[in-house]
């Protein structure tokens, strides 16, 4: 049977508590707004096909705890992933602050060549601002991150958030930054994907028939909470 999709990403998002990260994930795997979200326990789960030029990618996504006393946990889901969404309040210079500490572990704990975007949530309340856009373009800039400013309640620049992911991982795919031989779990073709077929040759991106369109719009989103990071819900 023909699949869905053609490629599975492995995105987390992590950053402290209070940030907006389940808020994101909601927003972007639901198009809604929960806006008294309980903090996560451990770690939460969605996934969505989102398409990139001629590809559609199922992003996998791992929303983790903020709290100090899950580290020991969530962390065993950074191994391997290849996107990561890196999220900070606005309106929190507590959270910005933490941000380092954030890069830290998911420079070591994911994938070498995972790819990083620090995200400014909460740009609603830009009256409450105490992390200037200047001040957090700079901090990317110096390393080396892409960066963006989101509201999840409004929905402003999410999605875009996660394409922006998407393309990024895909063209490193291409590029050959990302060697096939160190995929792992973090990127996944399903058996009827023609990279399978290719051998270490770049990703052949497939145009979708108009039944692959009309299928992927009708595909509904996954919420669901997962207790291990070695299980791939829904992939290939």
């Amino acid at each position: 049977m023909a699949s869905d999709h053609h490629v599975c990403l492995k995105v987390i998002i992590i950053g402290d508590a209070g940030t907006g990260k389940t808020a994101m994930l909601h927003r972007f795997v639901e198009d809604s707004f929960v806006e008294d979200t309980t903090h996560t326990v451990g770690v939460e789960y969605g996934s969505k096909i989102v398409t990139v030029g001629d590809t559609l990618a199922k992003l996998q996504i791992w929303d983790t705890a903020g709290q100090e006393r899950f580290k020991s946990v969530t962390h065993a889901y950074y191994r391997e992933s290849i996107g990561c969404i890196l999220v900070y309040d606005i309106t929190s210079r507590e959270s910005f602050n933490h941000i380092a500490s954030w890069l830290t572990d998911c420079k070591t704990l994911a994938h070498p060549q995972c790819q990083i975007i620090l995200v400014g949530n909460k740009a609603d309340l830009s009256a409450d601002r105490e992390v200037t856009f200047m001040e957090a373009t700079r901090f990317a800039q110096e390393n080396e991150l892409l960066f963006v400013e989101t509201s999840a309640a409004t929905g402003q620049n999410v999605e875009e958030t996660f394409l922006k992911a998407s393309r990024a991982i895909l063209t490193k795919i291409d590029d050959g930054t990302i060697p096939p031989e160190s995929f792992g779990v973090g990127i996944q073709y399903p058996e009827s994907s023609p990279r399978r077929k290719g051998g270490n040759a770049a990703l052949v991106r497939r145009t979708p028939t108009k039944k692959g369109r009309e299928a992927d719009e009708e595909q509904k989103p996954v919420i669901d909470l997962r207790n291990s990071p070695n299980e791939k819900p829904g992939c290939c």
